[in-house]
């Protein structure tokens, strides 16, 4: 979800202003994928290296999640979307760490969109600590080197039973993955987008939908 800061800034407004309008975003992409019958969203709602920016726009970037987990919610639980937190935990704010848990347990028995918010995540991080936990599970004997597959791996990441992506939309005219779901993408098709995040309207995302579908994915074959 990239572009805030700089769509912000081209308004000449603050960066977290930016954020602001992104939120609305999301709710628009929530229900453009429930229209369309999408059973599987991840968002990139902030990463390992987010932690570097300012301790000011972290402060209002988890201000921001917390009103609208909050807020956000009811709309959640009418439209039987389940919340799904993907990331390093022990990273997770206090301040956030039981909200987070919470809009989990409240929204644990929807099935229709399955939301993943990618929070406190990065992909290399993600797969040293699959491999530390195998390695772990191998030194009590409950793994040998046989049962090491790329199943097995799967198994052990963030996203656990949650299918890879078949498609990947980054918007923000930048091209490149900036460490999300690395393992996870080796099949996925990529759509970069000029606009900003903020920017990202239903007709942008149905021209994306239906290059998509139309688009042959052999897998090698």
């Amino acid at each position: 979800m990239d572009g805030n800061r700089r769509w912000a800034k081209t308004r000449g407004l603050l960066p977290w202003d930016g954020h602001k309008e992104g939120a609305h975003t999301i709710r628009r992409v929530i229900l453009y994928s429930l229209k369309k019958g999408i059973k599987y969203l991840s968002l990139y709602t902030f990463s390992l290296e987010n932690f570097k920016r300012s301790e000011v726009e972290k402060r209002y970037l988890f201000n921001i999640l917390a009103k609208e987990l909050k807020q956000e919610l009811p709309f959640f639980l009418e439209n039987d979307v389940a919340i799904h937190f993907v990331g390093d935990r022990s990273r997770f704010p206090g301040s956030l760490k039981s909200l987070c848990c919470e809009v989990e347990r409240k929204t644990a028995g929807c099935t229709t969109l399955s939301l993943q918010l990618l929070f406190c995540y990065g992909g290399q991080q993600e797969i040293v600590a699959a491999v530390k936990d195998i390695v772990a599970e191998v030194k009590k004997g409950n793994i040998v080197d046989k049962d090491i597959t790329s199943e097995l791996v799967t198994s052990f990441l963030w996203t656990g039973p949650i299918p890879a992506p078949d498609l990947i939309l980054r918007t923000g005219g930048m091209k490149r993955l900036s460490n999300f779901l690395l393992f996870q993408a080796a099949y996925s098709e990529f759509y970069f987008l000029d606009c900003m995040w903020p920017e990202l309207t239903e007709e942008k995302l149905e021209s994306v939908f239906n290059k998509f579908i139309q688009d042959k994915r052999n897998f090698g074959v």
